[in-house]
C-alpha cells in the first residue's frame, strides 16, 4: 500500500519527495485502518450465493468511492482551510472509535455472548432485500473507517495549495479503495479458486494447491481478523496518545517514548525495530484499556440516547 500511494503521489505532488515521505508517514497509520477494513467487509456477504460476491463488492467499491471522494475529500478540505484546529480533535474521536470497536472484539471473544441485533442481521430472508441492506450497511461502516483513513492522511500533508492537498488525497483515497475492494474480492473468491483446481487441476500439484486453499480461507479469515483487531487498538491508542501531546498534555505520550527509548537502547542493532514494537505494544496496551472503559459508556449511555431520539 505504501508503494502504490507514495507513487501515486508522485505524480501528483509538486515536490516529489516531500509528498512521498507524507504519504509513506500516513500509510503506516492508515494501514491499521485498512487492514479492519478488508477484515470486516467479507462478512457482508455471508448468505450470497458465488455469483453475487463480486457484483456486490463493486457496489460497495463504488459507494466507498463516493465516500471519499464526493463527501469526505471536499469536507476535510474546507475544515482543513478555514478550522484546521478540529482536525488533531477528530482524529482523536476516530481513533476513540477504533479502540472501542477493537476492544469490544476483544470482550466478545473473551466472553462470547448472543447479540440479537447481529442475529437477526445474518438472517438470510429475501435475498434481493438483503442485498440491498447489506450493502447498505457496509457503505455506512465504510464511511467511519474512510472518515479515518482520510483524515489521516491529510494529517500528513504538509502545506502545499489547495490542489497539492486536494489531488494528493484524492489519489492517496482511490488508491486506498482498490487495494482494499481488490484484497476483499481475492479474499471472498480464493475457496471458489481452489474448490475448482482442486476438482479440474491437470496435474496432483495443482489439486493439492486447490485443496489447501479450500481449507486455509477459514485461518486466513480468522487471522486477518486478529490481525485488523490488533491494528485498530495499536493505531487507535496510537492516536489518541499523539493528539494529547498536540493539545499539551504530553506526560503519557512522552513516557511511552522514554520506555521504548529505554528497551531500545539494550538492543543493539535492531533497536530501531525494537523502539517501535514496545511503542506500537504500550500504545494497543493503551488503546485496549480506553476501549474497554468505553463500552459500558456507548453501551449505556450513547446508544440508548440515539436510539431515543431516532426511534430507531
Amino acid at each position: 500500500m505504501l508503494d502504490d500511494v507514495a507513487g501515486i503521489a508522485k505524480i501528483a505532488a509538486a515536490s516529489v519527495d516531500d509528498v512521498a515521505t507524507q504519504a509513506a508517514k500516513a500509510g503506516t497509520k492508515v494501514a491499521g485502518v485498512v487492514i479492519d477494513d478488508t477484515a470486516v467487509t467479507p462478512k457482508y456477504l455471508i448468505g450470497f450465493k458465488a455469483d453475487r460476491e463480486l457484483p456486490i463488492i463493486w457496489k460497495i467499491t463504488k459507494g466507498s468511492l463516493f465516500n471519499k471522494i464526493v463527501i469526505l475529500l471536499p469536507a476535510l478540505l474546507l475544515l482543513n482551510a478555514f478550522a484546521p484546529g478540529f482536525i488533531t480533535p477528530l482524529l482523536m474521536l476516530g481513533g476513540a472509535y477504533l479502540c472501542f470497536e477493537g476492544a469490544e472484539k476483544v470482550f466478545h471473544w473473551l466472553f462470547p455472548h448472543q447479540d440479537t441485533h447481529v442475529e437477526q442481521d445474518m438472517s438470510i430472508g429475501d435475498p434481493v432485500h438483503l442485498e440491498e441492506a447489506r450493502v447498505k450497511g457496509a457503505i455506512k461502516t465504510d464511511f467511519i473507517l474512510s472518515a479515518e483513513i482520510m483524515t489521516i492522511i491529510l494529517a500528513n500533508i504538509e502545506a502545499g495549495g489547495f490542489w497539492f492537498e486536494a489531488s494528493t488525497l484524492a489519489l492517496a483515497g482511490v488508491a486506498v479503495t482498490i487495494l482494499v475492494y481488490g484484497s476483499v474480492a481475492l479474499i471472498v473468491k480464493m475457496d471458489d479458486i481452489g474448490l475448482w483446481l482442486s476438482a479440474n487441476g491437470i496435474t496432483r500439484v495443482g489439486r493439492f494447491i486447490g485443496r489447501g486453499l479450500v481449507k486455509g480461507m477459514p485461518i486466513l479469515l480468522t487471522t486477518l481478523s486478529i490481525v485488523g483487531t490488533a491494528a485498530m487498538l495499536w493505531v487507535g491508542g496510537s492516536i489518541i496518545l499523539h493528539g494529547t501531546d498536540v493539545l499539551g498534555f504530553p506526560w503519557l505520550y512522552d513516557q511511552i517514548h522514554h520506555v521504548a527509548v529505554a528497551i531500545a537502547g539494550r538492543a543493539g542493532d535492531a533497536a530501531g525495530f525494537v523502539q517501535w514494537a514496545v511503542t506500537a505494544f504500550l500504545d494497543g496496551v493503551f488503546g485496549t484499556v480506553l476501549g474497554m472503559a468505553l463500552i459500558p459508556l456507548v453501551t449505556r449511555v450513547l446508544t440508548p440516547l440515539i436510539s431515543a431520539v431516532s426511534n430507531k
